[in-house]
């Protein structure tokens, strides 16, 4: 697969990208090695050059999904410099805008329940990861001046998780349509408090 673009991009990370979308598209255990290295236009032994297994490169685009959500952050910090509370509200337009984008759901979330082995190396990752995105929103609904923050930042993670399954299972005109307003309603009576 020449065309140009192929050429350019280092072989890594054109594995890494294209397995990223088809375990997004697909799901993991749709995706094999084959079809991966077919689609990235290389072979299996320099997939395995880079990657020592497949659970590895489960792992790596888990680790680059999430670089990818912490960049957003850096967009609402970026584009509200020294107001959390604007920061907060940017993060409930982009939750939105991501539901109504996108009915696949959240990477992780996804592998969570595709990979049920307690020992699989991406379990722990995948709790990494969560627990960081967490620790993110609650240090920003704190900063923002907002009582019981850890409260607010698990009610706003829980209703995004269940509006990313409502895409999944009613599409985006379902109760999903109504995540902005509700957020948005949680902010303030927490506001109030």
């Amino acid at each position: 697969m020449a065309d140009g673009i192929t050429d350019r991009v280092r072989p890594r990370d054109r594995i890494l990208e294209t397995a990223q979308d088809m375990f997004h598209k697909h799901g993991i255990k749709g995706v094999g090695v084959d079809a991966i290295t077919e689609a990235a236009g290389t072979n299996k032994m320099t997939l395995y050059r880079h990657f020592e297994s497949k659970d590895e490169l489960i792992v790596q685009c888990l680790r680059a999904s999430a670089a990818k959500g912490a960049a957003i952050w850096d967009e609402f910090e970026a584009e509200h410099p020294g107001d959390k509370l604007a920061q907060l509200h940017a993060w409930v337009r982009k939750v939105a805008e991501m539901l109504a984008a996108d009915g696949r759901g959240c990477d992780m979330a996804n592998a969570a329940v595709e990979l049920t082995e307690p020992d699989h190396p991406a379990r722990s990752v995948i709790k990494e990861l969560k627990g960081a995105q967490r620790d993110r929103l609650v240090a920003l609904c704190r900063d923002a001046g907002i009582g019981q923050a850890e409260l607010l930042a698990d009610t706003l993670s829980l209703l995004f998780e269940g509006a990313r399954v409502s895409v999944q299972t009613m599409g985006c005109q379902g109760p999903s349509t109504q995540f902005v307003r509700m957020a948005e309603g949680l902010i303030s009576s927490f506001r109030a408090r």
